[in-house]
């Protein structure tokens, strides 16, 4: 099936439902093309929100107020913090699941509130491959999930972020701050204020993709391997080195690996 066919169908679905439809908008581009195509479908009648709390980092607030801009939508943010919630500061391998039910209870209190009856959220179809706990909390909300419904996978939302003419298009997956923190790990604002300011020096350095796991007082720095060569410059490491033991860590280590996504996740 064609890009823009697909694009047509899932515009053609948001109409039929004939309901005012809030995106939870992280800016990313899974989020950016539901919005989009919200946009797209409803007009004025969809709304973009971005959850705002210790686990996003400031520079992806930062882009998602300008990618919303981008496409048109409105634009709105909620405040809250999941360290309201012991079971996700205590870090076991569900926190997602009590992640995504605070953050989208919060989201369809307020779609209520301003009368968006459907929420919807960017999940797509390769989420379904890896450990994503908080798939459940959505469909134990029946959070719309658009991409899910139509089985488009990560690299079909790139291709129809870039049909649309999105900028974000090629942006690197982001995830929240508290994936960089071990299960088992207490979540706590000081490590996800450390994990943000160390991948903003990365980021400062013009690297792309890239995290920073938070071993207790050490930083694993995984960077992928096709900028591994610039990484390990000299001059580069002391760079990174001390920008992130700047941070709040005691010592710094390069993952030979390379970065991957989950590489903290239940194997």
């Amino acid at each position: 099936m064609s890009i823009n066919k697909k694009i047509d169908q899932i515009v053609a679905q948001m109409r039929e439902l004939d309901q005012d439809v809030l995106v939870a908008f992280s800016g990313g581009v899974d989020s950016a093309v539901v919005a989009a195509l919200a946009y797209r479908a409803l007009g004025d009648r969809s709304l973009a929100v971005t959850a705002v709390s210790e686990t996003l980092a400031s520079r992806e607030l930062d882009e998602a107020v300008s990618i919303a801009q981008e496409i048109g939508i409105t634009h709105k943010t909620i405040a809250f913090s999941e360290l309201d919630d012991k079971r996700f500061v205590e870090n076991t391998s569900a926190r997602c699941f009590f992640c995504q039910s605070m953050r989208f209870s919060q989201l369809q209190a307020m779609g209520e509130k301003l009368g968006y009856e459907v929420v919807a959220s960017g999940s797509n179809a390769s989420d379904l491959g890896d450990h994503r706990p908080g798939l459940k909390a959505m469909a134990q909300l029946h959070v719309y999930q658009p991409l899910l419904e139509h089985d488009v996978d990560k690299e079909t939302v790139r291709q129809m972020a870039k049909e649309m003419g999105l900028s974000v298009w090629d942006k690197p997956a982001a995830a929240c701050l508290s994936s960089r923190i071990p299960y088992g790990t207490s979540v706590t604002t000081a490590r996800l204020q450390r994990v943000e300011d160390a991948e903003n020096v990365l980021y400062s350095h013009g690297f792309k993709h890239f995290r920073v796991r938070d071993h207790g007082g050490v930083a694993r720095v995984e960077i992928s391997t096709i900028e591994l060569d610039d990484a390990l410059s000299p001059t580069m490491l002391r760079k990174i080195s001390k920008g992130v033991l700047r941070a709040g860590f005691d010592h710094v280590t390069l993952d030979l690996v390379g970065y991957r996504t989950g590489s903290l996740n239940p194997t």
